[in-house]
């Protein structure tokens, strides 16, 4: 059995670097896993970058009203 693995990725800002970040994932040969990208009030592109890869049902984005902080 494979066991669900969940991936927590905070973000702020991160419009330049976040592609990067979830290629890494898709390219991981185990694929019973799930991405939530919590988003901290970004003020960048980072939600148009992201929009795109939200076809893929694994991967969910989460955008917060005001900004919290990584935890």
């Amino acid at each position: 059995m494979n066991d669900m693995v969940s991936v927590i990725m905070p973000s702020y800002n991160t419009a330049n670097y976040i592609s990067q970040t979830i290629e890494s994932v898709l390219a991981q040969t185990y694929t019973n896993w799930e991405l939530i990208i919590v988003d901290d009030c970004s003020t960048d592109r980072t939600d148009e970058i992201v929009k795109p890869y939200l076809n893929d049902s694994r991967i969910v984005y989460i955008k917060n009203d005001k900004n919290s902080g990584a935890a």
